[in-house]
């Protein structure tokens, strides 16, 4: 196989023209020669690069690529290292976005979904047209405290941030990782306990504590790498190539 049959695969199981995104999802650079290990990460870097350099990697997945919107409309400064860096370990790259978000399965906040066991799952809050979250229940009512453990224990993340302005009482949730802290107000409008998400912004706190809307914040590293790593064994079921999760463990 070569890196345009693996991003054939890729754009099969995730449809990422059915998408308005930023990210240019698709296959952004291109390798010579054949691919015969793959990796999963979460960001395109060049400290990523490395690493999958280092385990023998001739393509890379990430979540979030190196082209959006305009950005490399100039290829110098750190487009021109970063450009560089990849084509000189022949490292091809393919970046997925928003349909990683929003996949019924492999996304991020479907296996946040199921690593809190939520039940009942549906699509939840709109982006441009484009339902990328997932709202459920919790199979047994938790409080608010035992809902942060629950969640620090499944996605591990460096530190949690709450806003504790509703229901003592956690059953109804609705997820959407990485940057959505406007998701408090769709949480809120559908009467959901809490919402989960990545960054805590300062809209997100203004918006919880004027809606009354408890909301939790693990990050958006730790809630993003989630749909990486099943991307990654998904990956290995389709091809039998080794495909590891490169974890940089970030803190943000």
């Amino acid at each position: 196989m070569d890196c345009k049959d693996i991003a054939a695969l890729l754009n099969d199981e995730l449809r990422p023209k059915l998408y308005r995104d930023a990210s240019h999802n698709g296959l952004q650079v291109e390798n010579e020669g054949p691919i015969t290990r793959l990796a999963v990460a979460v960001d395109a870097s060049l400290e990523t690069f490395a690493a999958a350099d280092a385990l023998g990697a001739q393509m890379l997945i990430v979540h979030h690529g190196i082209s959006w919107g305009d950005s490399l409309a100039r290829i110098d400064g750190l487009n021109r290292r970063i450009l560089a860096d990849a084509l000189r370990r022949n490292l091809a790259l393919y970046a997925v976005h928003l349909p990683l978000d929003a996949h019924p399965r492999l996304g991020n906040n479907a296996q946040i979904a199921t690593l809190l066991g939520l039940t009942r799952t549906r699509p939840f809050m709109d982006y441009h047209g484009q339902m990328i979250g997932v709202a459920g229940l919790l199979p047994t009512p938790l409080s608010r405290d035992a809902f942060a453990q629950a969640v620090q224990d499944a996605l591990q993340p460096p530190r949690l941030t709450r806003f504790d302005y509703g229901r003592e009482i956690i059953h109804t949730v609705g997820v959407c990782s990485g940057g959505a802290s406007e998701g408090v107000d769709d949480a809120a409008r559908e009467g959901l306990d809490v919402y989960l998400s990545g960054e805590a912004t300062l809209q997100a706190y203004n918006l919880a504590k004027q809606w009354g809307q408890n909301a939790l914040f693990a990050g958006h590293y730790a809630t993003e790498r989630t749909g990486p790593r099943a991307l990654g064994a998904w990956l290995t079921e389709q091809t039998a190539l080794p495909c590891p999760f490169i974890d940089l463990n970030l803190p943000w």
